[in-house]
């Protein structure tokens, strides 16, 4: 009877284990992004969030796959700020304007004084061994900041209300992930402005 209990004992510790190690393995698939945002409008103390549809230009239009792919990156974001969705045929209360780029630039192993990722430098392996200098090809990697901008507009009279946008410096071209943190960033303080321009951090994934 007591080496049964002991055998139901281990495989419900085992068990446990399994189950943290899985939660843990979920939760690493969140990163944080820190991000830069700044708001700008005159949007109406007593007036509420409301319902919303989305507003393209002749641009925009153009381009319809990727527009809807950064419509529905920004509607996760625009609903937690208290927003929702026109139903079919009704008036929205607000038109909304979305956009999106990313710039690539070049970070050169040269600006990092400690430690250079190639190239013809003076460098030490470590604190305890004497300086070397190293002779290997030179190369810059890329990389990219990714922004997005967001215009709320009065439907009936036309006018700007909130005007945000969110930049982060990332390693890759964003995706829509990626999007969908910038816009949630960029809607975190709404309906408030806060100073110009200010730190934000938000997580990249979904949730556990």
């Amino acid at each position: 009877m007591h080496a049964n209990t002991s055998s139901l004992a281990r495989r419900l510790m085992l068990g446990g284990l399994l189950a943290g190690a899985l939660a843990l393995s979920g939760c690493a698939a969140l990163r944080s992004l820190s991000t830069e945002v700044s708001s700008f409008g005159e949007w109406p103390a007593e007036r509420q969030a409301g319902t919303y549809a989305f507003e393209r230009l002749p641009s925009q239009q153009a381009q319809a796959a990727e527009t809807e792919l950064l419509e529905n990156a920004a509607r996760p974001a625009l609903e937690k700020a208290g927003f929702k969705p026109a139903a079919e045929g009704q008036a929205p209360d607000v038109l909304v304007q979305v956009g999106a780029r990313d710039s690539r630039t070049i970070s050169s192993p040269w600006d990092d004084p400690i430690w250079w990722r190639g190239g013809f430098g003076y460098w030490r392996h470590g604190p305890w061994l004497a300086p070397r200098w190293n002779l290997s090809m030179r190369y810059d990697f890329p990389r990219y900041e990714s922004q997005v901008a967001l215009l709320l507009r009065d439907r009936a009279s036309g006018k700007p209300l909130y005007e945000t946008r969110a930049s982060a410096e990332t390693g890759s071209r964003a995706g829509v992930e990626l999007y969908s943190a910038l816009f949630q960033a960029s809607l975190m303080d709404f309906p408030r402005l806060g100073m110009n321009p200010r730190r934000v951090v938000v997580e990249v994934g979904s949730a556990p």
